[in-house]
């Protein structure tokens, strides 16, 4: 006779229905009977060195997939290590379940090992952070847990599981698991019409397109929005590749020109953050302030801190399509548009041809353009790129266009260092034909190298590029602008990180020379083992940032 199944068999049987194919953990008695329950239920299990790194690569297979992620967190300091990795779901609405164990029911109160109560600490960045009821109740409790993380806005969702419930032997669920997605939110007509008028008056758009839209499965009902209406796009996050590189609506290097002289701005899927000046576009050259859109997938992520002239929230697809047939009413006429798109591409086109010099610079030291320019000459149409740094990986979000959507994957707006290796568990397990590229800054490899052995153990090709300018760049250069002097901001001069993945089983070099450096790119992707190039660049040598984020 089957034994009854413990309440973790059904935890992890709940979360298989909603789609989990990897549970990514750092080992922890507390946690056992989770990972009992994925070798029952045949879920593998991947093993970090880092609770951050579970939780980020959890994070990063959302966003990869567009279904939940799984991060199985030991109590206590398994718990609060993996803090970072929840605020940064939380930031990107990334639908991410955290599984945390906790002190023994009948041992609560007495200071038992790593006794803790958590969902207070993660209230704050979660959509839900609660403790389960018991054995009795943990599937439906496991239910409760992904369908809030899924519903709009996504996010991330806390639950942990005192240690005795977790052993405890567990019912069987008395229905299927329910795992519909939830129903799509419909924009409102009256506000889509409002936009469309706002469409119908303007001389010079400007379309955002955000990660939202990507995370909404509504590329490409989005992308049609922009041709049928020949709308200049800036992608921001992951909506970066939903106009492929090369695409004559995407004018992101015209991005200042755009935004300085544009009269009307929508921004899709994408909060009016620091990244995009807090909504406030225009007013250059006397010319009046932008009138601003917001379009977001759940009212809670509308904007709080300005008044835009016209808001929708909704299904991302459902508010593309509506406000193409609201533009289409309206009498939106592409043609309106074509001067500015003209002047636009010419500006982005000049600004491509001005880069050029650099992006092939033999300097000695190491111009980081030049990374950049032998890189774009190697990587394939499906390749992942993941960002992890500061100055170093600012040039990459200027000069790495992605050719498809969903391939481009960077901290996002909390700006937390060390998701890089995370990141790239997940990319490669999530894309396993496709190039796997982590664009590291040498401050950001300092927070999570030592993951290069879960790369390692669990035989993960990736590709590392570290641009080591022995600095902390995005501190060094300002510190010194406002004091004449910098503290705290200097780092090994070309200290060999690809050393410490050689000591860990993977392979790497250090590059010197810029002719080098496009040989050693090729000699990685092809060693088909983790695989670091580690490259020496100029300390003097500053990303021309327009905002420090602030």
């Amino acid at each position: 006779m089957e034994s009854p199944k413990h309440a973790g068999d059904i935890a992890v049987a709940v979360s298989k229905a909603y789609g989990i194919e990897t549970m990514f953990t750092l080992s922890g008695g507390h946690v056992f009977p989770l990972y009992d329950g994925a070798v029952h239920e045949g879920v593998p299990i991947l093993d970090v060195r880092h609770e951050q790194s579970a939780v980020f690569a959890a994070e990063a297979t959302a966003r990869l997939t567009r279904r939940p992620g799984l991060a199985v967190l030991t109590a206590g300091p398994g718990v609060t290590n993996g803090v970072s990795g929840v605020a940064t779901a939380h930031a990107n609405g990334s639908p991410v379940v955290i599984m945390g164990g906790r002190a023994p029911r009948s041992r609560w109160g007495s200071g038992a090992l790593q006794e803790m109560d958590h969902p207070p600490l993660l209230a704050p960045i979660t959509k839900l952070a609660f403790t389960g009821s018991g054995p009795d109740s943990v599937g439906e409790d496991v239910e409760m847990a992904f369908r809030t993380a899924l519903a709009p806005h996504r996010g991330p969702v806390f639950l942990d599981f005192h240690m005795d419930d977790l052993f405890s032997p567990a019912p069987p669920l008395e229905h299927a698991t329910r795992t519909l997605t939830p129903s799509p939110l419909e924009p409102d007509p009256d506000a889509l019409a409002g936009i469309a008028a706002l469409l119908a008056e303007a001389e010079r758009p400007v379309l955002v397109l955000g990660s939202d839209v990507w995370m909404d499965r509504a590329e490409e009902v989005a992308r049609g929005f922009a041709e049928e209406f020949r709308l200049p796009v800036i992608p921001n996050g992951q909506g970066r590749g939903i106009l492929p590189a090369g695409h004559e609506l995407l004018v992101t290097r015209a991005r200042g020109l755009a935004f300085s002289q544009a009269d009307l701005v929508i921004v899709a899927g994408a909060p009016l953050d620091f990244r995009l000046a807090y909504g406030w576009f225009g007013g250059k050259n006397g010319t009046p302030l932008a009138r601003v859109v917001h379009l977001a997938d759940a009212p809670s992520q509308l904007t709080p801190h300005m008044q835009p002239s016209g808001a929708a929230a909704g299904d991302l697809s459902l508010v593309f399509w509506g406000l193409g047939t609201a533009c289409g009413e309206a009498g939106v006429s592409p043609k309106a548009y074509a001067p500015w798109l003209s002047r636009l591409r010419e500006a982005a086109d000049a600004a491509v041809a001005g880069d050029a010099e650099l992006l092939a610079s033999d300097a000695d030291p190491i111009h980081p353009m030049r990374i950049y320019g032998e890189l774009n000459k190697i990587l394939a149409d499906d390749a992942v790129v993941i960002g992890d740094g500061g100055d170093f990986v600012s040039y990459a979000g200027k000069y790495v266009e992605p050719r498809q959507p969903g391939n481009w994957l960077d901290p996002g707006p909390y700006g937390c260092l060390g998701t890089g290796l995370g990141y790239s568990i997940a990319a490669r397990l999530a894309r396993p034909s496709s190039q796997v590229a982590l664009l590291l800054g040498d401050g950001a490899a300092g927070f999570s190298l030592m993951d290069v052995d879960t790369l390692v153990r669990h035989r993960l090709p990736v590709v590392m590029i570290c641009g080591n300018n022995g600095i902390w760049g995005l501190e060094k250069h300002p510190m010194r602008l406002l004091y004449g002097y910098d503290v705290a901001a200097e780092l090994q001069p070309q200290c060999r990180y690809d050393e410490v993945v050689t000591a860990l089983g993977g392979g790497g070099e250090l590059v010197t020379d810029p002719a080098e450096i496009g040989p050693a790119l090729r000699r990685a992707f092809d060693s088909g083992v983790p695989y670091m190039v580690n490259i020496a660049t100029d300390p003097a040598i500053a990303y021309p940032r327009n905002t420090t984020g602030v």
